[in-house]
């Protein structure tokens, strides 16, 4: 009886137009979802415009971050072959080292680097004859490692043969090769040879002479048809081998897909690129509002990811000891980026936003063998570093570094040198350093050198700007992981 009675008023309060009752009766008979949007009608044209098109910028701005990597490569090949030539025979060496006039994520001045950029699509599979001692690795665009050369790669530092398929290859595969099918087209050389030390520092020329033994030539090649290396001089070149900063990011992006196997980018990524208009094998055509809004990507989510740089990691894996400053750029993750359930998009994005290249080699805790690269931000007290102040690092004695140590200031938004009358600001242990009594090492970092502090242990800041220092640890020890050595804080000079 009372709950006909119940019908019976709400009825009446419908017929009625009594409004309180009648939200309440929507209420009863409306889904959550049906109340949320707009009481189940359709939104105001112009709010569901603002909402597209905010969509279309997150879409931008996670395409950005997801496919760094990718045009971080692309940069470096662009600059490259439009500074020395394309082909699988140019190999181009900085055979007086690498300076600041090379504008490259994070290069390291301290060892001798060949960089090529293969193309098996149009070349076929590829061998490549690496030398001994070499510490590279072969990537593919997505810098994904394929395999690491050297001491950590299947060669264990002896050289050898090694096989680059393209991807889907079918044909022949011969025996007596280190074979790895690539999952693109496009594959990344990058081979470092280690100087001698000579009388007055470093002496390139060993370094240099072991690089161009390299050789590359298509596999199916007769020895008349295969093309004679060349070996650029990379070195006092002003060079721009950094990725785009504007909507060419995208057209650069779009001609990748298009070259590029399905297989190489999986679908619900080819989703978010299809939802910015990315289609493989479809025209790329953003209409004014669109170049707009992926004009507004690009310009913002690098400063999304210096932010997350900036501010750290809540949760603290970044961090390599828990009294001092320095951190690990992977994170606590794989050279892949894989958490222990999770792959690590946000660390991997800060990563390719200042260096390239990441391999098993550079990550795992190999003795004596692999790298490792402690890098601090902040001094001391917690402050950033900053180019118009001074400051001084005490290495403790015997770095746990087998085949050398170097110390590097970078700049802190893309990873390259500050450019400064020094232009290598750089120190290893090839170098004439002064050293302390008990073996340790003082280094000084400033916009001018401080009182007393030797030439040789002097690296030169930019005033005004922030910068990051990295310690290069190459064929770690013991002490590096069980934390036995640790290098100090730097430590602001008045």
């Amino acid at each position: 009886m009372r709950t006909n009675l119940v019908r019976w008023t709400v009825a009446a309060a419908l017929l009625c137009g009594v409004s309180g009752i009648s939200v309440s009766a929507q209420e009863q008979t409306a889904s959550p979802l049906v109340r949320q949007l707009n009481n189940g009608n359709w939104l105001p044209t112009p709010e569901a415009e603002a909402l597209r098109d905010e969509l279309f910028y997150q879409r931008a701005v996670h395409a950005y971050m997801t496919m760094l990597p990718a045009l971080n490569v692309i940069g470096m090949r662009d600059g490259s072959e439009a500074a020395f030539g394309k082909g699988y025979n140019v190999l181009p060496i900085w055979k007086d080292r690498m300076d600041a006039r090379a504008w490259v994520p994070t290069p390291n001045a301290d060892v001798i680097y060949s960089m090529n950029y293969l193309d098996l699509k149009e070349t076929g599979p590829l061998v490549i004859a690496a030398p001994p001692n070499v510490i590279g690795m072969f990537t593919d665009f997505f810098q994904r490692t394929i395999t690491d050369v050297g001491a950590v790669g299947p060669d264990r530092a002896r050289g050898g043969l090694y096989l680059l398929l393209p991807p889907g290859y079918d044909g022949e595969v011969p025996k007596g090769y280190y074979t790895f099918t690539s999952p693109t087209n496009n594959v990344f050389l990058f081979f470092r040879t280690i100087m001698g030390k000579g009388d007055d520092g470093p002496d390139p020329a060993p370094a240099v002479a072991l690089a161009e033994q390299t050789r590359i030539y298509p596999l199916w090649a007769s020895e008349k048809d295969v093309k004679p290396m060349q070996f650029p001089n990379g070195s006092g070149k002003r060079i721009d081998m950094m990725y785009p900063v504007d909507n060419s990011f995208w057209t650069k992006l779009k001609a990748f897909v298009d070259y590029e196997p399905v297989a190489a980018i999986d679908p619900e990524l080819r989703g978010v690129l299809a939802s910015i208009g990315i289609v493989k094998g479809q025209p790329f055509n953003p209409d004014p509002k669109q170049q707009e809004l992926l004009k507004k990507a690009v310009e913002t989510a690098p400063k999304m990811i210096l932010a997350l740089r900036q501010l750290g990691r809540p949760d603290g894996r970044n961090r390599y000891y828990t009294d001092r400053q320095y951190e690990n750029v992977w994170g606590g993750a794989t050279a892949e980026w894989l958490q222990d359930s999770y792959l690590d998009v946000n660390q991997r994005a800060t990563y390719f936003q200042v260096a390239y290249s990441s391999a098993p080699a550079m990550v795992m805790r190999t003795l004596d063998a692999g790298s490792k690269y402690p890098t601090t931000l902040r001094d001391a007290d917690g402050d950033f570093l900053n180019g118009s102040q001074s400051y001084k690092l005490h290495l403790p004695a015997n770095p746990p570094a087998k085949l050398f140590w170097a110390v590097t200031a970078y700049d802190i938004t893309d990873g390259t040198m500050p450019e400064t009358p020094q232009l290598l600001p750089s120190i290893n242990a090839f170098n004439k350093v002064a050293t302390n009594t008990d073996g340790s090492v003082d280094l000084w970092f400033g916009p001018q050198k401080p009182a007393g502090a030797p030439d040789a242990n002097f690296i030169q800041t930019v005033p005004d700007r922030n910068f990051l220092a990295t310690v290069r640890l190459y064929g770690t020890g013991t002490e590096f992981y069980d934390q036995t050595w640790k290098p100090d804080d730097l430590v602001k000079v008045k």
